[in-house]
């Protein structure tokens, strides 16, 4: 016979509430995020066109470039930003109302990159669209470091799990923040050179997270 479920604790509000105790609404907030992640993914597919004739496939995906190069890298940056939300709530031994706040702040800002990734493939070249894809991408690493940041501070990752998170998740989040940040004015003068920016996360982002990581835990 099986065992009847624990009873849940009464908490105050703005208590933060234990997730193997609230194990329901806990999966149910990584859940959430995790489906708007990949409906977000799914849509970046839904700028590409399929050419008309066989004859036209070349010309057609050659017209595509700027779209193919916006779906590319928006779906490289989203992966990136699910695989870093994984492992952080993978170590959170509770949640509170703040942190269900922050990441709905968070994933509002991730289903805007669907839109300012099928405008930046049509209008690449102008300075205001890159601004526009990189003021997006900035908010979302900004609202994903504060999440961890908040998550520290009310002790809500689990003792002992959560080192490696707060060396290495958040300077990389930070790095990415930074690069999009820097990236805003450089659009201005040089759309592409900005675009090129946001390629170095990828190339050299992860041996400066961790370069930074290393110099935090000393």
């Amino acid at each position: 016979m099986e065992a009847e479920s624990r009873p849940k604790r009464a908490v105050t509000r703005g208590e933060a509430r234990h997730r193997d105790e609230w194990d329901v609404e806990f999966n149910r907030i990584v859940a959430f995020s995790d489906g708007v992640f990949a409906i977000a993914i799914t849509l970046l597919v839904l700028a590409l066109e399929v050419p008309e004739s066989a004859d036209d496939v070349e010309d057609a995906l050659f017209r595509q470039r700027g779209d193919l190069f916006a779906y590319a890298l928006s779906f490289a940056v989203l992966g990136k930003l699910w695989i870093s939300h994984h492992r952080f709530f993978s170590v959170l031994e509770r949640f509170d109302g703040t942190l269900m706040a922050l990441n709905l702040v968070y994933l509002a800002f991730v289903v805007m990159v669907p839109y300012t990734s099928e405008v930046l493939g049509e209008f690449g070249d102008s300075s205001a669209v890159v601004i526009l894809y990189a003021a997006v991408m900035f908010a979302v690493s900004v609202t994903f470091s504060a999440q961890i940041v908040h998550s520290y501070r009310a002790r809500l990752v689990a003792p002992g799990t959560g080192s490696l998170e707060k060396r290495y998740a958040g300077p990389s989040s930070l790095l990415v923040a930074g690069v999009f940040l820097v990236s805003m004015p450089v659009a201005l003068v040089a759309p592409g050179v900005a675009t090129l920016m946001w390629l170095a996360i990828f190339v050299v982002g992860d041996r400066v997270s961790d370069w930074v990581g290393e110099r935090i835990r000393r």
